[in-house]
């Protein structure tokens, strides 16, 4: 990594309960969570932007934004971001397939028709070189309400970030999950 984290105690204590419920879930504090706390106000507002775009009551799919995240990791060469979203992926679908297939999925008959245009819309928004045309957005809202699709481009914006966050300071992958090695564009 380009940035080194900080050690543990080193860190404001208002910020050690977001830590454990990182150890918790993951069994471990990231390392990007520990890079983005070296500036804790920063850090709270991207953890709870986050916790708002996964909450249990989002009207997208854990499925669906798990999806998503890893698309967006995937064309923004994210390491970290792939390994663990690649992870949630897994569990929220049941299986691996789904996470093996994605850097294909125009080619997969495993992705619904409303996963394959958030994939496309996923792509169009992250892709500098393209734009969102008309048609595209009348076959998004083919499948979500006007509501569902701010939520889902907040989504791809806050994996966007993160995901070029990580890239740029070289953060590792963790090992959460087995990964497909990723093909060229």
């Amino acid at each position: 990594m380009y940035v080194p984290e900080k050690p543990l105690h080193s860190y404001p204590w208002w910020l050690k309960p977001f830590f454990w419920s990182q150890k918790r879930r993951y069994g471990k504090v990231l390392k990007p969570g520990l890079l983005w706390a070296r500036v804790p106000k920063l850090f709270a507002t991207v953890a709870a932007l986050y916790g708002v775009l996964d909450r249990k009551k989002s009207p997208l799919s854990p499925e669906l934004r798990s999806l998503v995240t890893v698309r967006v990791s995937q064309v923004n060469w994210c390491a970290f971001c792939v390994d663990v979203n690649a992870m949630t992926l897994a569990k929220r679908a049941g299986s691996m397939d789904k996470v093996e297939a994605l850097d294909d999925w125009k080619n997969s008959d495993l992705f619904s028709s409303q996963e394959r245009i958030a994939l496309e819309y996923t792509e169009t928004v992250t892709y500098s070189d393209r734009q969102v045309t008309p048609e595209l957005m009348k076959q998004l809202k083919a499948y979500f309400d006007n509501d569902s699709i701010i939520e889902l481009t907040g989504l791809i914006a806050f994996q966007n970030m993160s995901s070029k966050f990580n890239a740029a300071l070289d953060v590792p992958a963790e090992g959460f999950c087995k990964i497909p090695e990723k093909t060229q564009q």
